[in-house]
């Protein structure tokens, strides 16, 4: 196996960070787990949730981020975090299966789709960048339900800033009177 290098990155949320590698963690789709009983396919998830204050890991193409509860000292958790990864990644499968994350199943219709499209193009990317993601989980009535994963999930702004950004790219490109609001996971 070649060297594994890993660059940590912070993101605008306080309480996450950022393992890049350079080899893919995650060869298709995301993942995002928020206790070690959820990490059922995925060893490397499972080690890191025995680091205290983690949180939540998520795992995105040659990323994990890492989310912690607030209390725990980041010069510390980098340490332990950085090292469990090294440890785990030479098993580490990305083509783990994820059959027991989506919890929440959005059924796929034109307007889903249409609005997936549009979360694609303009939100998805900013981000992914910043160690995160969103996922769409209803359109009732008007009102979409999103839900935040990786560094997003328990960022402050997300809450606000960006579902308010999601809300005005909507209804732009989209529906001038749809609303969006987070959901709980």
């Amino acid at each position: 196996m070649e060297n594994i290098n890993i660059y940590i990155q912070g993101t605008p949320n306080p309480n996450a960070l950022k393992f890049i590698l350079n080899l893919l963690v995650k060869t298709e789709g995301k993942m995002t787990y928020k206790s070690a009983e959820e990490c059922h396919t995925n060893p490397l998830a499972r080690a890191l949730f025995t680091i205290p204050h983690v949180s939540e890991v998520y795992f995105f193409e040659n990323y994990i981020t890492v989310s912690q509860d607030g209390e725990g000292d980041w010069d510390v958790l980098e340490e332990q975090i950085k090292n469990i990864i090294l440890s785990k990644i030479k098993d580490h499968n990305p083509n783990f299966k994820t059959e027991s994350a989506p919890k929440i199943q959005t059924p796929v219709t034109p307007e889903i789709e249409k609005i997936e499209a549009i979360l694609d193009q303009t939100i998805r990317p900013a981000l992914q960048a910043d160690g995160g993601d969103i996922q769409v989980i209803s359109l009732e009535d008007n009102v979409l339900t999103v839900n935040y994963q990786g560094a997003c999930g328990s960022c402050p702004s997300s809450t606000m800033g960006t579902l308010k950004a999601i809300e005005n790219i909507l209804r732009e490109e989209y529906l001038p009177t749809i609303s969006v609001q987070a959901g709980t996971y």
